[in-house]
């Protein structure tokens, strides 16, 4: 644990949300997480009832410069949610960007796919 972190010992993801939000500022808002127990890292996640988070992720992991490679699909919740997740390296913070996306019961539209395109 980081006992007795400053919050100046999170200022490397927080400049990089800093940066992201004046570069690129129509990308889609994400939910932002910093922790002192991770203090490099930045968890940006993006939460819809439908798959439109994945063009909001697609938009994010390309102005993060994630290469598709990284990007892990798979399912949750027996099924129902579809999540991608993709992790880099962006202004000295890793960077975990990840987007959930409800499926319809009978949706088979995801099954094998491997990531962003």
């Amino acid at each position: 644990m980081s006992e007795g972190l400053a919050l100046d010992g999170l200022s490397v993801p927080l400049r990089v949300l800093r940066l992201l939000a004046i570069d690129f500022p129509h990308l889609t808002a994400p939910n932002v997480d910093v922790s002192p127990l991770y203090p490099q890292v930045l968890r940006l996640s993006l939460h819809e009832s439908s798959c439109d988070s994945f063009a909001a992720f697609e938009s994010c992991r390309r102005a993060l410069g994630i290469e598709p490679a990284t990007v892990d699909f798979h399912t949750q919740s027996d099924g129902r949610t579809a999540v991608l997740k993709g992790c880099g390296v962006y202004g000295g913070a890793d960077i975990e960007l990840t987007a959930y996306a409800a499926l319809p019961a009978d949706d088979t539209a995801f099954a094998g796919a491997g990531g962003a395109q």
